[in-house]
């Protein structure tokens, strides 16, 4: 797995034919996106723009104390808007890997979730959303709006590495963080 944040792009192209060989097309992009600092509107009208057909959760808890983003208003939310919302609670940073994060300690969050991520309950959420990403363009939610200090740039990375995807990191005023 490479580095967090190695594959930050601003529009990256769509990637070539990925690793199940040259006759399969090119897979679709792979969008994530944080919602700090931003309204429910907001995130929902930059996936729209994006082409985002399907919102993929990956906070352990899809809880929220910002109004619109805890589970069942937002899924709510998207599906209003034509998005359909998964929650994989196994692709969520654990409790002290969370703590770390708020400490401001991100390479002590990385390797917690690093740890969580090569299990066998990861691996297969991973597998199931690789096989999602060739078909769908998908976009990973998490908090954090730079995605550098986020562990959905591993989940990111894990995904592509199977697909072949580009990853595009979305922020919610149409930018590219970082």
């Amino acid at each position: 797995m490479s580095g967090a944040g190695d594959r930050i792009a601003a529009g990256a192209a769509e990637a070539p034919a990925g690793p199940d060989g040259p006759d399969r097309p090119p897979a679709p992009p792979l969008f994530t996106i944080g919602y700090e600092g931003a309204t429910p509107g907001a995130l929902i009208a930059r996936l729209r723009a994006a082409g985002v057909t399907t919102l993929v959760d990956v906070r352990e808890l899809p809880n929220s104390r910002r109004p619109g983003f805890a589970k069942r208003a937002l899924s709510g939310a998207l599906e209003a808007a034509g998005i359909r919302y998964v929650h994989l609670r196994a692709l969520g940073t654990p409790a002290e890997g969370r703590a770390a994060a708020r400490a401001g300690r991100s390479a002590e969050m990385k390797r917690i979730f690093g740890a969580r991520l090569a299990g066998t309950e990861a691996q297969a959420a991973i597998a199931t959303l690789a096989g999602q990403a060739r078909e769908e363009r998908l976009c990973l939610l998490c908090l954090e709006a730079d995605p550098r200090q986020c562990h959905r740039t591993l989940v990111a990375e894990a995904v592509a590495d199977a697909t072949g995807s580009g990853i595009v990191h979305l922020h919610t005023d149409g930018s590219v963080p970082g």
